[in-house]
């Protein structure tokens, strides 16, 4: 059983900055591709970073020059840095890991709250 744990989340003034860290129960190179989710409240969960098996990155266009995906492998760890941020990135983030077809595996969130 797959178990991501998600941490680094909390509450920051717009413009500072968070770093979400997510520790994965085994090998992130098991997985097709790594990444970090969000759902706001009264939203669909969105795609924020991604990061594949081969180091292969990708943003939302929402988050690009601002947000940067990392991952550790010895320590089996992917980060989210997220810089001068902003109100609209208040929302759940979530750590995912694929491994489509065989399945998607979720943590349970980790909330960010971004105040003016």
């Amino acid at each position: 059983q797959v178990q991501l744990v998600e941490s680094g989340g909390g509450l920051v003034q717009a413009g500072r900055s968070l770093r979400l860290s997510c520790a994965a129960s085994g090998s992130i190179f098991s997985f097709t591709a790594m990444g970090w989710y969000r759902q706001a409240p009264g939203k669909q969960r969105e795609s924020v970073a991604t990061i594949t098996r081969g180091g292969s990155t990708n943003y939302a266009d929402s988050v690009k020059g601002r947000f940067t995906i990392s991952r550790d492998s010895d320590k089996n760890m992917v980060y989210l840095q997220m810089n001068s941020l902003k109100p609209e990135d208040t929302a759940v983030y979530y750590c995912n890991a694929d491994r489509r077809p065989l399945g998607q595996y979720w943590g349970q969130g980790t909330q960010v709250t971004v105040s003016s």
